[in-house]
C-alpha cells in the first residue's frame, strides 16, 4: 500500500524563495555574459572590477554554469517535488564552492570601492544559500516530500 506525504507548506515558501533568489542569478548570469562591460558598469562595478571579470579565465565558467543553472533547475524541481532536486542543488554548491575558492584563493579580485563593499561577501553569501537549498531539498527528499 503507497503512503502520500503530505507537502508542508515551508517547501512553497522555500521553493519559490529559492526560483526568485536564482532566476536574478540567472538574469544577472545572462547579463553579464552578454552584454558584458555595459551591464556591469550600470550595476556599479568599478574599472577594475570589469577588468577582472572580462578576464575570468575560460574554465571557470564551468563552475558559473554549474551553479547557477544547477540552482534554477533545482528550484524547478523542488517546485516540482521531483527529487532530482537534490542532485541539481548538489551541482548548484559545487559550483558555487569552486568560485569561492577561485575568487577568494586563486585569483582575488581587486578591493570593492566605496558603496559595494557587500560584493566583497557575496561569494560567501551565495555557498551559504546553495548549503541550504541542498540541506533542504535532501532532507525533502528523505522524508518523502520529493518523489
Amino acid at each position: 500500500m503507497s503512503m502520500t506525504v503530505k507537502t508542508p507548506w515551508h517547501l512553497w515558501v522555500v521553493g519559490v524563495i529559492s526560483l526568485l533568489w536564482n532566476g536574478f542569478g540567472a538574469f544577472d548570469f545572462i547579463q553579464t555574459t552578454t552584454r558584458g562591460e555595459a551591464y556591469l558598469r550600470e550595476s556599479g562595478f568599478d574599472q577594475a572590477m570589469i577588468e577582472y571579470f572580462m578576464a575570468m579565465p575560460n574554465w571557470m565558467y564551468g563552475p558559473w554554469i554549474l551553479g547557477v543553472w544547477g540552482a534554477l533547475i533545482g528550484s524547478i524541481l523542488l517546485l516540482l517535488r521531483n527529487k532530482l532536486a537534490v542532485w541539481a542543488f548538489a551541482a548548484s554548491a559545487l559550483g558555487a564552492l569552486i568560485s569561492l575558492i577561485y575568487g577568494k584563493m586563486i585569483d582575488p579580485p581587486p578591493p570593492p570601492t566605496a558603496g559595494m563593499e557587500m560584493m566583497a561577501w557575496m561569494p560567501f553569501v551565495i555557498m551559504a544559500v546553495a548549503a541550504f537549498l541542498l540541506w533542504y531539498a535532501w532532507t525533502m527528499a528523505k522524508k518523502g516530500v520529493l518523489r
